[in-house]
This record gives C-alpha cells, sequence and structure tokens, in this order.
C-alpha cells in the first residue's frame, strides 16, 4: 500500500513539474526560433547594404553625374527587374516596401568625402560630401520589421514583429602598391618628387606619343599642349592558348586593360617593380613614321573605347574582330576639357604606370600609378590607329577612380589611386 501510495504521489509530482515546464520549454523554443529568426533577417539585411554600398561605391569616379550614378547602381540591388532581388525573411519580403503588416525602409545612400564622415556620429553619418567630384565614401541604411511567433504572446512584443536597423559604408581604400588590370603604358614622371601629381596638372590635356630615337621628335596632337613620351611594358603571355600572337594581345590590353590571370606577374603592376620593354616594341628611328606592331595592336583596342567598328588597318590583326565584338564603347565619348563634366562608365579612363626614366627600357622602377581621361582626336570621335608616332590625347584626371583590383603591400606611397572596400 505504501509502496502504491508513493508511486501515486510521485505521478502526481511528475504531473505538476510537466505543467510547470510546459511555458519554460515553449519558452526555450521561442527564443530559439524567434532569435534565429531575428538574426537570419539581419544577415539578409546586411548583405543587401552591403551590395548596395559597395555598387554605389564602384560609380564614385569624380564627376558631377557620379552620385547620381551610385545611388542607381545601389538601387539596382533591390531591382526586381534582373530577378536577383535582395530580400528578406526567407528571402520572401522585398526590401524597401511594405508586405501586410511587416514594414521596411531602404532611403537613398549618403556620400561623403572622408571615410571619418562616413562613420559619423547619428544616424546618417557626418556631413555629406558636397557634389560627386569630392564623394569617396557612401553609407546605406535599412531597417525592416521582422516577424515574431513565439515572442507575439508576451506583452512587451504583441504586435508580433521586431524593428532591426542595419547600415554598411564602402568606399576608397589608401592607394594601392599593386593595380591589376590597368593599361602597360608606362610614363617617366616630369617631376619624381612630386608625390601627388609627379609634375602633371589636373584637367591638363597631353599628348601620350610612343619614344622614338634621334630627330625630328614630333611634337603634341592638337590641341594638346606637350608630348609626353611612352613606353609598352611588358606583358606577353608566351603561355597563352587563345589570342597568342602579341599584336591580338596587345590589342585586347588596350581594350579592357590587363586580363586576369592566376599569375600577378602578367595582370598586375607594382610600386618599386623593375619593368621592362615589351620585346618586340623596342623603339625605333623618329625619322621612320612608324611604330611597332605591339602598340599598333594597342592603339586598336584603345579605339574600341569610342567605337566598336575597327579602322581599316587593325582588320589585319588575327582575331581583331571577334575582340571588337566582345568590348561596348564608353557612354560618353565625346570631347571633355574638364574632367568633372565627363558622364561616362569609366571606360575611356586609362591607368598608366609612372616610372622613373625612359632612358634605359630595360630598368623602369615603378613610382607610382595615375589616370587618365582617353581624349578623341581633334575634329574626330575616336582616335586614330594609323599615327605614325603612336600618339593619343588624353587628359590628366590624377587618382580618382578605383581599381577593380590590386594590393596594398610592398609599398609605402601617400597617393594614387585605390580599390572599392567594405569598410563596415
Amino acid at each position: 500500500m505504501k509502496e502504491r501510495r508513493r508511486a501515486a504521489g510521485g505521478g502526481a509530482i511528475t504531473l505538476q513539474v510537466m505543467v510547470i515546464l510546459v511555458p519554460v520549454v515553449f519558452g526555450l523554443m521561442g527564443f530559439a526560433v524567434d532569435l534565429g529568426r531575428l538574426y537570419m533577417v539581419r544577415g539578409e539585411l546586411k548583405a543587401a547594404a552591403n551590395a548596395m554600398a559597395l555598387a554605389a561605391a564602384q560609380q564614385l569616379i569624380g564627376t558631377d553625374v557620379s552620385l547620381d550614378l551610385a545611388t542607381a547602381s545601389a538601387r539596382l540591388a533591390l531591382s526586381s527587374s534582373g530577378g536577383l532581388q535582395n530580400k528578406y525573411d526567407f528571402g520572401g519580403l522585398p526590401i524597401g516596401e511594405t508586405t501586410g503588416q511587416l514594414a521596411s525602409e531602404a532611403p537613398d545612400p549618403t556620400y561623403y568625402e572622408t571615410v571619418t564622415a562616413a562613420f559619423g556620429e547619428g544616424e546618417g553619418g557626418g556631413s555629406e560630401a558636397s557634389g560627386g567630384t569630392t564623394a569617396r565614401h557612401v553609407r546605406v541604411r535599412i531597417t525592416a520589421e521582422a516577424p515574431l511567433l513565439f515572442w507575439g504572446f508576451l506583452p512587451q512584443a504583441s504586435e508580433r514583429k521586431a524593428p532591426i536597423a542595419v547600415a554598411a559604408v564602402a568606399g576608397r581604400s589608401a592607394p594601392l602598391c599593386t593595380a591589376c588590370g590597368i593599361e602597360v603604358v608606362a610614363v617617366a614622371a616630369p617631376d619624381a618628387s612630386d608625390e601627388t601629381d609627379f609634375g602633371f596638372v589636373a584637367n591638363t590635356r597631353y599628348t601620350l606619343g610612343y619614344v622614338c630615337n634621334g630627330a625630328p621628335q614630333p611634337g603634341p596632337l592638337q590641341p594638346a599642349a606637350a608630348r609626353i613620351p611612352y613606353l609598352v611594358i611588358n606583358r606577353f603571355n608566351t603561355d597563352a592558348q587563345i589570342f597568342a600572337g602579341e599584336a591580338t594581345q596587345a590589342l585586347r590590353i588596350g581594350a579592357q586593360g590587363l586580363p586576369a590571370s592566376t599569375s600577378a606577374a602578367r595582370a598586375c603592376v607594382s610600386v618599386n617593380a623593375a619593368e621592362t620593354i615589351w620585346e618586340s616594341a623596342v623603339a625605333i628611328g623618329c625619322n621612320q613614321n612608324s611604330v611597332p606592331a605591339v602598340v599598333t595592336g594597342m592603339l586598336c583596342g584603345l579605339a574600341t573605347r569610342f567605337e566598336s567598328d575597327l579602322q581599316t588597318n587593325c582588320l589585319t590583326i588575327a582575331e581583331s574582330e571577334t575582340l571588337a565584338s566582345i568590348y561596348t564603347p564608353d557612354t560618353d565619348t565625346t570631347d571633355v576639357e574638364d574632367y568633372a563634366a565627363y558622364t561616362g562608365n569609366g571606360r575611356r579612363v586609362l591607368t598608366v604606370a609612372i616610372v622613373d626614366s625612359l632612358a634605359n627600357p630595360q630598368a623602369m622602377t615603378v613610382l607610382g600609378f595615375r589616370q587618365f581621361l582617353l581624349e578623341p582626336n581633334l575634329n574626330s570621335t575616336t582616335t586614330s590607329t594609323l599615327d605614325a608616332n603612336g600618339r593619343f590625347n588624353a587628359l590628366y584626371i590624377g587618382s580618382v577612380v578605383p581599381l577593380k583590383q590590386g594590393r596594398f603591400d610592398g609599398c609605402t606611397i601617400a597617393s594614387g589611386p585605390g580599390k572599392v572596400v567594405l569598410h563596415q
């Protein structure tokens, strides 16, 4: 009897414990399910903010229209037109819209000249940049309401939703020591002591002409004030299975910059590194009125930045028509006197290596990288691929356009182009 009473009493206690534990179990379930969902939603919103910030920062190239282009690029991350719209809550709710009882907001990005300003106090960060020519960093904020399942039974969460806010800051990095995807043009610094512009003057038009020996030295193309000699550094890929010809590879590089490669030595150029001239592009006599075939190939590539139709002499280069069909011209191909007025997508921007001297083309030391805007010839809509000195006009713009790839290690430099990085 005692054992039966003991068993009955034990069962009653067990039942009481189970009744007490039910809300505890449900609380733990709610904690696990709702907290996990909140973390998931926050991660989805953060990914969207990162995508918007990075897309916007890529468009900050120092022109008057930069901010408009940056904002449009950022909003593409939330657009459903391409089928790749960023959403949240298991990818089911559009960001920036109200769906049922849940609302989310994604205001236009805000822009700043410095990363310190972008991280300034307050919801909007610090003071916004005055315009597209000075904006270098972008801040994106997204807020959204996340649904609650179990916690909705609590008085504090009676609306069955919780607000979540995220932010992302992206922008220009420090100057790159190794620049990838740039042009193979090497220009001697007019003033090596000038660490900002190497003696070049912003918004000044120069004629870049291929180095030649003897007299008479070619002059500049109108309306440029001076001719700046250049050389083509060696990036001939002898292992290439496709487009193996030198002129073909030079055309490809002229059209897009150095192509990506598993070998950094082929795809990149580094500060303090010793560079040599492209072997078959050795300078010839100025009185011969001719340039090496590699230089012509590069000029044919540069011309594709203005128009997709190849000039007649470029058609003799192997695979030239195949390559030309790949590249689209810049969205702004007009002659520009002030870079701020340029409205293009950056196709005409050339990033070149600044070297100590061209006197010894077998040992040129890279001092840094600077940028020019390729200009059409006077009274023309493109450059000439038949120029006897390999000349083309270009507007000096400094270091305003971020590069697609590169590294920071290996040098100490105060200025130069950077790349877009996510600061937060």
